[in-house]
């Protein structure tokens, strides 16, 4: 009975993945879908359990995935509401005019994009990089083919530049806090890192031969709309700090910044009705999430994860850090990363090095692969799972140049 019910939560977890992939085809919205397939699946592991588990421990298990999901929606309601805020304000819009020119080429764009993304994700989190990369982009009012194209390379160097710092990716602070890795190593790997993301952008730009022109416009912004632009910005600087210093959670100082914003707003203009927009947040972007981070659980909780470190039996360690990178596409990076570090596996600094940049890129090859791409796939209609994939010889090829390029500066090391 067990094996049976493990092939059929099996299934529902393939169903839920096949659910996004095929939206396009059975018209389905990925958010019901996945929250289909994912509570489905956890209410069958409640009705039959496993032999050597209890109701009480699967609700543990549960507990610590809803954790891990309500972290995660708090944070993203936070960053969201704050990017609305901002972004209806026209503050993005008039930043964007001051700092780019009037009229530049669309090759000159891709490249600016890619290095804004692969800067500010290495400072900020991913999830806050990707939704201002997003704004910016929606703002130039791009055709949807050159859209998806600027969008592939935002989630790719977002995923680049998280993975070059500890305070860009949880992966990357993971192996750190280890010990498996040092600062300097890092700054090593920013340098191809970096490299691959131009590459990624020359390949991407080779048939774009337009221009793009900024509209001239004139932005009367407020002195309190700035005030609060400004605490956006000391809002993401606090976080990498408190963290660090303190070890205080990203969600906890986001949600202090989030209330901070609605108390002096509330001081600086009465009139202003800052709660509503939490109502303007795309709530299906939230319920994908939900799904996704539901299936990935069960996943783990089946044992799936526990099965990849022994690619380490049967693969040299290069090898098989570049396929756990590919592998990072499917599912979820931070579990897999975890079941590598507790396994025991015997690896050298050059060799986690590695690791580190194909479990924080690696992601990047699938829509469905990185907080990043599943973000950038609910707020942009036409960015689906299949558009995305017509790219992925693209991402595999800097995702390769990248890999090679980390482990030839561990030579350095």
């Amino acid at each position: 009975m067990r094996s049976a019910m493990t092939i059929v939560l099996l299934c529902l977890a393939i169903l839920g993945f096949l659910s996004i992939i095929l939206e396009d085809i059975i018209h389905i919205d990925k958010a019901k879908s996945t929250l289909f397939f994912g509570t489905l699946a956890w209410m069958l592991y409640f009705m039959f359990p496993p032999e050597q588990q209890n109701v009480d421990s699967i609700m543990q298990s549960l507990n610590e995935n809803l954790l891990e999901i309500a972290t995660l929606w708090l944070f993203l309601m936070a960053a969201m509401t704050f990017v609305a805020y901002v972004s209806s304000k026209g503050i993005i819009e008039a930043i964007v005019n001051k700092v780019l020119p009037k009229q530049m080429s669309e090759r000159k764009l891709m490249i600016i994009v890619g290095l804004f993304a692969f800067v500010f994700s290495s400072m900020a989190d991913n999830i806050t990089a990707t939704l201002v990369c997003i704004t910016v982009l929606l703002s130039l009012r791009l055709s949807t083919d050159k859209l998806i194209r600027y969008l592939v390379l935002t989630v790719f160097a977002v995923n680049s530049g998280g993975a070059a710092l500890i305070t860009g990716d949880v992966t990357t602070l993971m192996i750190f806090l280890a010990g498996k890795v040092k600062i300097f190593d890092l700054i090593l790997l920013s340098l191809p890192a970096i490299f691959a993301v131009i590459v990624l952008a020359t390949l991407l730009a080779i048939p774009l031969k337009g221009t793009v022109s900024l509209e001239t416009r004139t932005f009367n912004i407020a002195t309190s709309d700035k005030i609060i632009a400004g605490m956006f910005l000391c809002t993401i600087i606090g976080t990498i700090i408190a963290n660090i210093a303190f070890g205080i959670p990203p969600v906890l100082t986001f949600l202090f910044g989030l209330a901070l914003m609605f108390m002096v707003v509330h001081f600086l203009n009465k009139d202003e009705p800052v709660l509503e927009y939490i109502r303007r947040i795309e709530f299906d972007t939230l319920l994908f999430f939900l799904g996704v981070l539901l299936i990935v659980g069960i996943l783990k909780e089946l044992g799936v994860l526990a099965h990849f470190p022994k690619l380490y039996e049967h693969l040299p360690p290069l090898a098989a850090n570049f396929v756990v990178g590919l592998i990072s596409a499917l599912f979820d990076n931070v579990p897999l990363t975890a079941a590598l570090l507790k396994s025991g596996i015997d690896m050298n600094e050059a060799q986690w090095l590695t690791l580190t940049y194909s479990v924080g890129v690696g992601g990047s090859l699938l829509a469905i692969g990185s907080a990043a791409g599943v973000v950038a796939m609910s707020k942009v209609e036409a960015l689906t799972f299949l558009t995305y994939l017509r790219y992925s010889g693209y991402l595999l090829v800097a995702y390769t140049i990248g890999f090679a390029g980390v482990y030839l500066v561990s030579f350095l090391l």
